[in-house]
């Protein structure tokens, strides 16, 4: 058994090294550890057969429909309708853009569930005004990147779909539920350092505005926040499933930007085209990193690894402390989705093991995840944020840093406090 995860480990370490993509990483180090243990026919096969026994799931559904969503919402003028209002409401405080970045990326990115588009498209409209204004083009990319990825928390989030399936079936709906508090507290969490970092720097406040410019946006904006309330309001009462919501969503994101007039036929089928691309990526990584979850499981990895954690300590806090810490540095190499999927069937044994709720341990392994996408070498949102904001990724690290420490003071908040993760999904039980 231990040559054959050596196999599996090694191939796949020099595959990423090398740059092949991480699909293909995933897939072809599957393949070799099989060939290593049956025949060549039996180990194609049985790859070929677990990555599309891994795509047939009615949950997945859901994802397709959410990227285009986010895509709808993106060139349909949601993202303006949100970052309107957010600035009606705070820009005229000392620094308010910034501000105004991060609650303007918490509503985007929990409405299209996409931390990519979030930081795109907030980056894309913020950063000009940013820059008029004389802010920091590298501390603009650094709060718009981390921002981005409260999406990923805050309901709906695709990622917490993906972990749904991997874990074999821990309720949507609750995982939904438990998203809110950590989300919105990261946010504010990043709120109290960019607040720092604007006192610090001296900038003046802005012009107040006024009641009715703050109606006016509220209004304009309001049938774009009201799509939260339609989602997460119908999965959370059973009027429908997430995937039936993911297709709601769609439907509702269409028709407010035809009626806004800001997406026309050709601007339809690129939305359409760009959303078939990302959901062919996204697929192809889930598809091998649920063949590469039956192989680990395959030659006993998971009750390996949990028995050799459970030796190592029998303290829950000591075991969900050393977990962290392995998900941190998995989130520096690993794109999000393989990671969950790979890595829960190991951990989450573990978790239950311990009486640790699957639920809480979904959120923590998201919000440990969601740091390695802002941080190199293979952090997509970081690159999308410095390409957006014009900048290079050596200056943007130094103001990022009191950013990862606060978002790692939430997490082990999180982690450690199970409640901040847990109540909202106890009054609906």
């Amino acid at each position: 058994m231990i040559s054959e995860i050596l196999i599996l480990v090694i191939s796949f370490v020099v595959l990423l090294a090398i740059g092949v993509p991480v699909a293909w990483s995933i897939g072809l180090s599957c393949l070799f550890t099989m060939l290593a243990t049956i025949d060549s026919l039996a180990a194609f096969t049985t790859v070929a057969q677990r990555m599309g026994t891994g795509l047939d799931s009615f949950a997945l559904l859901a994802i397709p429909f959410f990227i285009l969503a986010g895509q709808i919402m993106n060139q349909g003028g949601i993202a303006n309708r949100l970052i309107n209002f957010a600035k009606a409401l705070i820009g005229s405080l000392p620094g308010g853009l910034v501000y105004v970045n991060v609650i303007a990326a918490m509503l985007f990115g929990a409405i299209s569930g996409s931390a990519v588009a979030a930081a795109s498209a907030i980056g894309g409209i913020l950063g000009p005004p940013m820059e008029r204004e004389n802010y920091s083009r590298e501390f603009g990319a650094a709060i718009n990147v981390t921002s981005s990825t409260t999406g990923l928390v805050i309901p709906p989030s695709n990622i917490l779909i993906v972990y749904s399936l991997a874990s074999g079936g821990v309720s949507i709906a609750s995982l939904f539920l438990a998203g809110y508090l950590p989300g919105i507290l990261m946010g504010l969490a990043l709120m109290l350092v960019a607040a720092i970092w604007i006192k610090k720097k001296k900038y003046p406040a802005g012009n107040a505005s006024s009641f009715g410019k703050i109606a006016s946006t509220f209004l304009n904006a309001l049938p774009s926040l009201l799509l939260l309330v339609v989602v997460i309001g119908g999965i959370v009462t059973g009027i429908f499933t997430a995937t039936e919501a993911s297709g709601i969503a769609v439907l509702y994101c269409l028709i407010l930007s035809l009626i806004y007039g800001e997406l026309n036929p050709k601007m339809l089928y690129n939305v359409f085209l760009n959303s078939v691309g990302t959901t062919a990526i996204v697929m192809l990584l889930i598809a091998t990193s649920m063949s590469m979850s039956w192989v680990m499981s395959y030659e006993n990895i998971p009750q390996s690894v949990s028995s050799a954690l459970l030796n190592l300590s029998e303290n829950k806090y000591v075991i969900l402390l050393i977990i962290n810490l392995l998900l941190l540095f998995v989130g520096t190499f690993m794109d999000m989705t393989p990671a969950v999927l790979i890595f829960t069937p190991i951990f989450l044994p573990v978790m239950v093991n311990l009486d640790v709720d699957p639920v809480h341990f979904g959120i923590i392994m998201v919000m440990n995840l969601c740091v390695g996408l802002c941080t190199p070498p293979v952090g997509a949102v970081l690159f999308i944020g410095v390409g957006v904001a014009k900048t290079t990724l050596q200056k943007v690290i130094k103001p990022l840093l009191p950013l990862y420490l606060v978002m790692a003071i939430v997490l082990l908040l999180v982690t450690f406090i199970p409640a901040i993760s847990l109540w909202l999904p106890s009054l609906f039980d």
